[in-house]
């Protein structure tokens, strides 16, 4: 995530996360917010919502007709509060920053695990395993494959990463040689 874009999208996920707590409602958000994410990455809706001829009311009303039924009413009210403030394409930092805050509530972790070749299910389990152990939270682990790495693996957990990889440590390699 992008440091302004964070900074942006944070009070309105903290503004979420505490209505979600005031009406125990954390998975329909997290659902909610997900969806909202999905719909303004995709390349179409963000080309049609970027077209300055659109009015405001024609964005919230694009947006609302694609959601359909799957927006209750405070949903439609975040749609037309995020195309009020022209802030419609940090959606995905507000869902991704929701998820951290719902997750430490629950005293969970997301960790991804990037990584040159296919991660089994057996080292997802340990890495779970050492990290929870190290973290004292609950692991959920997700991999990924980026064969750019070399060798290795990168393991990104909340604000913690760490950097096994080849290419990591490569480049750390060049910077001490001042290449």
């Amino acid at each position: 995530m992008a440091g302004e874009t964070t900074t942006i999208a944070r009070p309105y996920a903290e503004a979420v996360f505490g209505r979600a707590v005031e009406t125990d409602r954390l998975d329909h958000w997290s659902d909610t917010l997900g969806l909202l994410a999905a719909i303004v990455r995709d390349q179409r809706v963000a080309a049609a919502v970027a077209n300055p001829k659109l009015e405001s009311g024609q964005r919230v009303a694009l947006l609302l007709d694609i959601c359909g039924e799957h927006l209750d009413q405070e949903g439609q009210n975040l749609v037309r509060l995020l195309v009020h403030n022209h802030r419609l394409g940090v959606l995905p930092e507000i869902a991704a920053l929701y998820e951290e805050l719902k997750n430490e509530s629950q005293g969970s972790l997301d960790v991804k695990v990037i990584s040159a070749y296919k991660v089994s299910k057996a080292q997802e389990n340990q890495l779970a395993k050492a990290l929870k152990k190290r973290l004292d939270r609950d692991i959920r682990v997700t991999s990924e494959i980026d064969r750019d790495l070399i060798g290795g693996v990168v393991i990104r957990a909340g604000d913690l990463v760490i950097d096994g990889s080849v290419r990591g440590n490569l480049q750390k390699l060049a910077t001490e040689l001042g290449i």
